[in-house]
């Protein structure tokens, strides 16, 4: 199973205080650390913010999402990467706690990001066309940190060649 969890949150220096509103605390050396597998980076203007993550990178993994979960720690989130870019519509049938999901394109560019998800609900949540990434982390916490359309997504999924924010090397 390719899924990974990290227990680490990096953020860097300058959202210390959003990490503390969270109930989370982030040494400098952290903020620092390189792409990895098992997170996910995200920037935007005025903020970064890193998440530690669960990769759903195969259709069981990503039809099984977060469901059934209690809770999720803030730190953490699950990353659904698609083989090609697709519309992508999920629902919450069977999740029981509130999710922000946010969609990328195949450049990691963020696109949409659905706020607070309702638990249980079978509505579509319509992520539109193109989508290749799909984070999900708990409801509220992308509109605390600012986290919107136009934010960037760095992870080892998204092709360096194309990727608005590469890893390093």
């Amino acid at each position: 199973m390719r899924r990974r969890i990290l227990a680490v949150l990096a953020l860097t220096l300058g959202l210390t205080s959003g990490l503390t509103s969270l109930g989370l605390a982030v040494t400098p050396a952290l903020a620092e650390a390189a792409c990895a597998a098992d997170r996910v980076d995200l920037r935007w203007d005025g903020g970064r913010e890193s998440f530690a993550i669960e990769v759903a990178d195969d259709p069981a993994e990503r039809a099984q999402g977060l469901m059934f979960r209690e809770s999720l720690d803030p730190a953490k989130g699950m990353l659904f990467v698609y083989e090609s870019p697709r519309r992508a519509q999920f629902w919450m049938k069977n999740t029981l706690i509130p999710l922000d999901m946010i969609f990328a394109d195949a450049t990691g560019t963020v696109t949409r990001v659905h706020a607070n998800a309702v638990p249980g609900d079978l509505t579509p949540i319509d992520g539109g066309e193109g989508v290749a990434f799909v984070l999900e982390i708990n409801g509220g916490v992308a509109a605390r940190l600012g986290i919107a359309p136009g934010a960037t997504l760095r992870h080892p999924a998204v092709p360096r060649a194309t990727a608005a924010w590469p890893c390093d090397g």
